[in-house]
């Protein structure tokens, strides 16, 4: 199986054996994926090669609308995947395995975790990968310290609170918060802008 197959294949959920020869490929990727966040981080950089970093770690150009606020952590990088107008702050860990996909305008604050691997719950299974992606809706709001674990999927224009450990789809124009994340409030529409 080549590196692409290989990426297919954990965006498809599909488990990956402690030990096995597809867990070497997931070690391959991450140390690709170290050396070139090595790069990003421990440098002060502006933003167009900040841009250019981040679509070598993706393997794919981001938007130019695109911005961060290094340092970034990943080990694999290949499976992000970003809208238009997206911002991420500094200190921000994807475990993108199975897939993260960031919708167009969503702000994700410092230090914010999306963690898209389990592992198998019997001992015996215990080194199993099992990837499930996070997807992330338009004009997204994702508080610092926040963490999103596998298969979640937040809704457009929802609001992540600080700290929050979200471990449920979050709907549509809500803002939860808490440990584990829930519905705080329902987000009003609001005017357009000049109405």
């Amino acid at each position: 199986m080549n590196m692409q197959e290989f990426l297919d294949y954990l965006r498809q959920g599909k488990c990956v054996a402690g030990g096995s020869d597809l867990h070497e490929l997931m070690h391959q990727l991450a140390q690709e994926a170290m050396r070139i966040t090595a790069a990003l981080n421990n440098r002060c950089h502006e933003q167009e090669e900040i841009r250019r970093l981040f679509s070598k770690l993706t393997g794919r150009p981001v938007p130019e609308t695109f911005s961060m606020f290094p340092p970034f952590y990943t080990e694999c990088g290949k499976n992000i995947f970003i809208g238009e107008n997206v911002f991420i702050n500094c200190g921000c860990h994807f475990q993108d395995h199975g897939g993260i996909y960031i919708g167009d305008g969503t702000l994700i604050g410092s230090y914010v975790v999306m963690a898209t691997i389990n592992h198998g719950q019997h001992p015996s299974a215990r080194s199993d990968n099992l990837p499930a992606p996070i997807h992330i809706g338009k004009k997204v709001w994702i508080g610092s310290h926040a963490t999103i674990l596998p298969g979640i999927t937040i809704g457009d224009y929802a609001i992540v609170a600080a700290g929050a450990v979200v471990t449920k789809d979050v709907p549509a124009n809500t803002v939860v918060g808490g440990v584990p994340a829930k519905i705080m409030k329902k987000i009003e529409e609001a005017p357009e802008p000049g109405a």
